[in-house]
């Protein structure tokens, strides 16, 4: 058997996921999350939803690995412990639901939501209020749920921190922490539900090495960047992943 077979993909289809895991890892150096948006709105063109999960939970334990000598130091543990609690919680609902639903509903209305957010922000909505104990349980709870059925569970808690004006170097170093977290504990669900096979592995081995490239790249935006530029390029990538992801699935159906 040729090792292209292995893949289950056409050459031009492997190149074209190297690139688009390539551009997400840059993404996930500056911003500290976006990977998994990236990445499901590349691979969605080319694999269906139950088959792009697994690689990228598998993509986002290893990339988190990679950021910590970045963000160690900026982490706010007491955070992202609170969140965690929600989404132990809510991710076993999200990969139940994935074997028995299409997410393209769930992941409609999530780009919906995320659009109505990012310009409320942009014209500086600003909500101290919710950043209290209750509103990071109930975030992580719909974190974990996303997370466990489209991977865009870093997209709600992003939101979260911009609402409540946390410090970009915060966002970045929380978020890379958190997502290695409740990666591993989503990737361990999904290889339990029996959602992970050898073709997985095979797929997701080779994308390894650009890792630490793009995270590497995406590190020197930001230590470039301003407070004001980081916040503005974090409402651009949201508002422009979730018209993408709203444009194609509407297409779909």
């Amino acid at each position: 058997m040729d090792l292209i077979d292995y893949f289950q993909l056409s050459l031009v289809e492997i190149y074209f996921v190297i690139f688009t895991v390539f551009i997400a890892s840059i993404i996930r150096g500056f911003n500290g999350f976006g990977f998994s948006a990236t990445c499901i709105s590349g691979f969605s063109f080319i694999l269906p939803a139950v088959e792009i999960v697994p690689i990228i939970l598998i993509l986002e334990v290893i990339i988190s690995i990679f950021m910590v000598p970045y963000i160690w130091n900026k982490i706010d543990w007491n955070f992202v412990i609170k969140l965690i609690f929600g989404i132990i919680i809510g991710s076993p609902v999200g990969i139940y639901l994935l074997k028995y639903l299409t997410p393209d509903v769930t992941h409609l209305s999530v780009c919906v939501l995320i659009i109505f957010f990012s310009f409320l922000l942009m014209r500086g909505f600003v909500n101290q209020k919710i950043n209290n104990n209750y509103g990071k349980f109930f975030t992580g709870i719909i974190a974990g749920a996303l997370n466990g059925l489209t991977t865009l569970g870093g997209m709600p808690v992003a939101l979260f921190l911009l609402v409540t004006s946390i410090q970009p170097v915060i966002i970045r170093g929380s978020l890379a922490a958190l997502f290695f977290l409740t990666d591993i504990y989503a990737f361990s669900l999904s290889f339990f539900a029996g959602i992970v096979d050898v073709t997985t592995i095979y797929r997701t081995v080779p994308l390894i090495i650009t890792l630490p490239i793009g995270v590497y790249i995406g590190d020197k935006f930001f230590v470039k960047s301003k407070e004001k530029t980081y916040r503005k390029v974090v409402f651009y990538f949201l508002i422009f992943i979730s018209i993408f992801g709203f444009f194609r699935i509407i297409d779909n159906f």
